[in-house]
């Protein structure tokens, strides 16, 4: 299963690590990622691929850590991701 995850948030330290380092205790496998900073605000956008976990699971545990660090964590699977960005 693939997945597009967006991390959106004021900027500070660990973020990265702190998602990283939770998607790798969900076995789940960084394929891409981009991220920028916008003045204050930290964007990220990762593909990933998990055969453990799923999406409810992944997104479950990825809401809560975005809430527990004070940044908004999506998870969409990759399917439904395309299809609501089809021009």
């Amino acid at each position: 299963m693939k997945a597009i995850v967006t991390v959106i948030g004021k900027d500070k330290t660990g973020i990265i690590a702190a998602v990283s380092g939770c998607l790798a205790e969900l076995k789940v496998n960084i394929e891409d990622i981009s991220q920028t900073i916008m003045q204050d605000y930290f964007m990220m956008l990762m593909m990933v691929e998990s055969k453990a976990a799923g999406v409810v699971e992944i997104g479950e545990k990825m809401a809560a850590l975005g809430a527990k660090i004070g940044v908004d964590i999506r998870v969409q699977h990759e399917g439904i991701f395309n299809a609501m960005h089809r021009i």
